[in-house]
This record gives structure tokens, sequence and C-alpha cells, in this order.
């Protein structure tokens, strides 16, 4: 995969800027506090676009002269590409429901984002409804550049009839440490009942880690960002030990090296998976799932893991924000949050999520590991160049975790000096 440097991207995100302003963008003092029609983008999830529908038919219902329209984001490579290619052309809707965090100081050296710090009760609302988890999604001026809106917290589903049939505990599974983990994942290959304990996608694509090894280490580090300071953190003990335990599942071919052609653990080829809740629908008619935290080298509570975010900004082509800011906090109401809950299983970033929504959990009891988990996630860093500094990263997971090509610890080594050098660049050319 080529992959731009810093200098090339500052290139396009200036040049995404000039064509911008010259598409007329709106004076930002007076769109501030006008009201009128609005148009918000949604994912293309049949779920969310469900929910999303219902959202703004509510709010049209009581604001007639506010009316907002919803489309999904236009069709590109990936959502990220899309809106950004909107910015350029200063043809972004005013909200999008499906921002991803890394994508974030990108869309800032376009010029592309409201911060929603701006307005006055900015600040105070996302922080009552999301707490503490907040500050992660703090850009590096202290403004908020976008609401944390839902996460999907990465856990361990398991098929409980494969470790039944390879003599495991299918209620109690021995998952928490590492050495549990290995010593039942050899016994679910070995038995014969599963072609592989687990199989995340071993695919170089700069998103990959926050499958297999950004949880992990976030749970071994009690909760480390890859980034802190301006510093790359993984070329340490924790990580050192995640690399480890990951290269032990490759080297057995416990996970193997090749991508599966489908859902390997929905076609039964995997015993487990790494991933978010919005999984437990996709699988729910033909997995018996179990769920488990993420392993750590001694096991332990109270881990940590990957949030598997999306959050909601809003763009400075925005001529209408006041009804755009009315209707973000709309949509992340309690009763809409929990509509949205209700629709796509997926975790509304609320402090107060479990005690919001106590029938819902009661029913749906699978769900509530991933609550409590919820509680407990860590976001990319919010740095400038994310892609490329997580692009670097897993050009050195694959080589050596993957594919044993290079002592693991050598190769965080290298990767952590290679991201201090693109920070420095990203860094020099703001």
């Amino acid at each position: 995969m080529l992959r731009r440097t810093a200098s090339s991207l500052l290139v396009l995100a200036l040049a995404g800027t000039a064509t911008a302003c010259g598409r007329s963008a709106p004076d930002p003092a007076v769109a501030a506090d006008a009201r009128g029609p609005i148009t918000v983008w949604l994912s293309n999830n049949a779920q969310e676009v469900q929910w999303g529908e219902a959202m703004v038919a509510a709010w049209n219902e009581r604001h007639p002269d506010q009316h907002v329209t919803a489309q999904q984001i236009p069709a590109g490579k990936t959502s990220e590409e899309a809106i950004s290619a909107s910015i350029i052309a200063g043809t972004s809707a005013c909200l999008a429901f499906n921002t991803s965090p890394a994508a974030v100081p990108t869309f800032q050296k376009q010029n592309g984002l409201v911060p929603l710090s701006d307005f006055a009760d900015g600040d105070a609302y996302i922080e009552k409804r999301s707490g503490a988890l907040a500050d992660q999604y703090r850009s590096s001026d202290g403004k908020f550049y976008q609401l944390p809106w839902k996460s999907n917290p990465v856990m361990i589903l398991y098929n409980k009839k494969l470790f039944a049939k390879a003599g495991l505990d299918p209620d109690h599974p021995k998952l928490a440490t590492y050495d549990e983990f290995l010593a039942t994942s050899r016994r679910l290959v070995h038995s014969g009942a599963a072609q592989a304990a687990i199989w995340p996608s071993p695919s170089s694509d700069f998103f990959q880690p926050w499958y297999d090894f950004y949880p992990a280490f976030a749970a071994q580090s009690g909760g480390r960002q890859l980034i802190e300071d301006g510093t790359p953190r993984f070329d340490s003990p924790a990580g050192r030990q995640v690399a480890s335990f990951w290269r032990t599942l490759y080297a057995e071919k416990l996970a193997p090296q090749e991508a599966y052609p489908g859902d390997s653990l929905n076609d039964g080829k995997a015993a487990m998976a790494t991933v978010g809740p919005w999984a437990i629908a996709a699988y729910k008619s033909s997995v018996d799932l179990g769920v488990a935290p993420v392993p750590t080298a001694d096991g332990g509570t109270d881990k940590h893991s990957f949030s598997d975010e999306k959050s909601v900004s809003m763009f400075s082509a925005c001529k209408n924000r006041a009804t755009a800011w009315d209707l973000l906090k709309f949509a992340t109401s309690v009763g809409r949050d929990g509509d949205f809950l209700a629709a796509t299983g997926q975790m509304p970033m609320r402090t107060d999520l479990t005690s919001k929504y106590p029938d819902f959990f009661a029913k749906k009891p699978t769900y509530k590991a991933f609550a409590d988990q919820a509680q407990r996630v860590v976001e990319v860093p919010n740095v400038a160049g994310s892609v490329d500094i997580w692009q670097a990263f897993r050009d050195a997971w694959t080589k050596s975790v993957v594919f044993g090509r290079e002592p693991t610890d050598a190769a965080l080594r290298d990767a952590s000096s290679e991201i201090s050098h693109l920070l420095d660049e990203y860094e020099d050319a703001s």
C-alpha cells in the first residue's frame, strides 16, 4: 500500500481549504446563530439508517420551519475519503453521524470542521453525556471538533458449541490470561473442533491493528493510547508482551496467516473473534455466542479495550449551525440514544448507559458485558497524520508478528522510531 507523506497530505489539505473557500463558505459568526433547513449524513448501515430516518422524522414534526433531510454518506472507497472530498468541494452536509476519530485531524487541517466547543453549552453538553471519556476526543487546541457518539468496544466473542466440542467449558472459558488463552486455543485446534482458534485479518490495512494489537495493548497497558503527549508508547513492556502473545498464535498456526474469504466465526472455521456488540445481531441465528474480555498476561478485571467509536461532527459548509447543534443534542438525548441502542445494539457513549436502559440489558444480557466494557475504552490518538502513523505500525506488525520475518521487539522499536519522525514531520508542516 503506497503511503502518503506528511507534506503531500498537507498540500491536499491546503488545496481543500482553498477550494472550499472558493465555494463561498458561510460567515462563521452569522452561521452560528442561523436556523433553517439542513442536511445530515448517515452511514449505510441499514439499522442506523432506520434509526436516523425515524430521528429526523421526529425532529421535523416538532420543527417544521427547520426541516432536516437525511441522506447516506456519498459513495467512496471509505466514508472518510468521501467526507474529505466533500470538504474540498464545499458540499459537506451539516452533520455526519459516522465520523472516524482518526480522520478528525485531517478534516481540521482542511478547515472542514466547526468547533463544537464554540457553542455556549458545547463543552458542558459533551462532558455531561460522556464523562471522563470525552477528554480523548479533544483536539490539540483543547476544543471538541467531534461529539463522541457511539462505541463498539472490542471483546472476544466465541462459539460455545465449538468450545464444547473441544471438551472445554463453554460457560466458563479459560481466556483471561495469555497462558490460558493459548492453552484453550491449542485445545480448539488440536482437537479438530475448529480450523483456527481466532482468525483476524492479516492484511496490511492501516486500521487492522484496531482489532488485534490495540485492544490487547489497551488491556495490558492499563488504558494507554498508541501515542501520548506526542510520544509513541507501544515500544514498552506492555507492547512487547502483546506482540509476543500474538506472534505465538501465528507461529503455532492457531491464527492463520492468510485472509479468510468470508466470516470465519459465522462459518464455524474459527472459534473466536475480536469484535464489538454490532456483531451479536449478525451472529445470533447462526452461532451460540459467549463473550469475554481480551486477555492480558496476568488476567485480572476492569480491563480496557479499544472503543471502535464513531463520532458526530459538524462541517464548516453548514449555513444553519444553530439548527445543526440543536439537532445534534436532540439526536443524542436519553430517548434517542435509547432508540439507537435498541435498533443497533451499539453503545451510546453515556456515563449512565446501564442505569438509563435497564430493561434492554435485562432482556439482552449478552450486551451487558459490552456496556460494562464501554466505560473502559481507549481511543485512537487525536494526532495529525493518524493514517500514516497507523500504516507504519501495521507494516511492522505484519512483517514481524504475522509472518515472523523480524523479531517483534526490533519491529516495535523501528516502528516507534519511524512514527516519531512522522509526528515531527507533521508538527513541522502544521
